[in-house]
């Protein structure tokens, strides 16, 4: 919990409240029915022709109704579902601060700047008061986007954050991918022994992170990052970095380890990535709390990852609610870990939010159902 304090603004910073505002993918376009679609068992991976290099067939998760310029098409639906159920006024307000969270941005624009046409969508779609803050590290972007919030809303500044989480399915990505051999050859299966590789996907996803409670919100207990300093795009063979996020995480959070009901791990479906979680989670001790991965209905969406995935993970909180991790059948790491194999009811009153990616980036956040 963070430290409360008197601020010149006449409001109090100690605890932080985090909502779902609206979610984008292949599955939907509202929460519910992305909640239909997980309790269904559906995946947005779906087999696409001529859609890798040389016009190989690649299992790929894309919102088939988009045909060209992705990315603004995709922030723009989010942007047109953000202001039907949230006060402009807010979103205009001088006190609110607008993140964003994408790897890549718009690829359409590689060769001039790929940031641009998000800045400009919402300067005209929402008048918002302050340049957007962009973050860009990687696939921990979107947990590093939230706890990046967090830090803002300590200041004196800001009432509301406002985080975008958002990539689009690109040529450069998908051929990049592949050009390391991290391409699964059908739908990615996160933990399990037959995993050959992660799919990637599209979505945009927005939450709020405010000083006051809000409609369907959490309370955000803390969160943290840190480098594993090991290769450029393999993790650590022993988990440090993860293991360094979490533990630092927890400590910030006044809670222990013990405390935790539920992970919601990165799990990409790659030998590397998933074997170096299983370790970290065993370092850790909580080789029985619940975990699952989402990349299996939604694919590896990158830079909205973590915004999307932290959504489901207030959705599970809320609905009491642990969503089978897809794909996964039979355990496929050195340490094993307790994966939901099926969807089924249990108290989740405090959950963990994981993130790693290429660089060696590792980051963690923790939330907690209010009282």
């Amino acid at each position: 919990m963070l430290n409360g304090k008197n601020n010149k603004n006449g409001w109090i910073v100690s605890n932080l409240f985090l909502s779902y505002q609206t979610l984008i993918s292949p599955l939907g376009t509202t929460i519910p029915e992305h909640v239909a679609a997980f309790k269904a068992r559906q995946t947005a991976i779906a087999i696409h022709p001529n859609a890798g290099f040389n016009q190989s067939t690649l299992p790929v998760a894309k919102i088939t109704a988009i045909t060209n310029n992705r990315y603004d098409a995709i922030l723009k639906m989010a942007i047109e579902a953000l202001k039907k159920q949230t006060d402009l006024a807010t979103l205009q307000s001088d006190e609110t601060l607008f993140i964003v969270s994408s790897t890549k941005g718009n690829m359409d624009a590689f060769d001039t700047d790929a940031f641009q046409s998000t800045r400009t969508i919402l300067s005209e779609e929402l008048a918002i008061a302050h340049a957007p803050l962009i973050i860009s590290n990687a696939c921990i972007s979107g947990v590093l986007a939230i706890n990046t919030a967090a830090d803002y809303l300590k200041t004196d500044r800001f009432k509301d954050v406002f985080i975008i989480g958002i990539d689009a399915v690109s040529d450069f990505v998908l051929f990049g991918f592949q050009s390391l051999y991290a391409l699964s050859d059908g739908p990615c299966k996160p933990f399990d022994k037959e995993r050959t590789g992660t799919s990637l996907g599209e979505a945009c996803g927005i939450v709020r992170l405010s000083v006051e409670p809000t409609k369907n919100a959490v309370e955000y207990l803390g969160g943290t990052s840190s480098n594993d300093a090991n290769h450029i795009s393999g993790p650590s063979r022993t988990g440090e970095g993860l293991y360094r996020a979490v533990n630092r995480a927890i400590k910030l959070s006044g809670i222990q380890h013990k405390d935790i009901d539920f992970i919601s791990a990165h799990g990409t479906g790659t030998v590397f990535n998933d074997e170096m979680e299983s370790i970290a989670f065993g370092r850790l001790e909580m080789e029985q709390v619940p975990v699952n991965s989402m990349k299996g209905y939604f694919g590896h969406t990158l830079g909205a990852a973590g915004v999307i995935e932290t959504i489901m993970t207030i959705v599970s909180m809320q609905e009491n609610t642990l969503f089978e991790s897809l794909g996964y059948s039979e355990p496929g790491t050195s340490q094993a870990i307790q994966l939901i194999t099926s969807t089924k009811e249990a108290p989740i009153h405090i959950a963990l939010k994981t993130a790693s990616g290429f660089g060696g980036g590792n980051a963690a956040l923790i939330l907690k159902k209010q009282l």
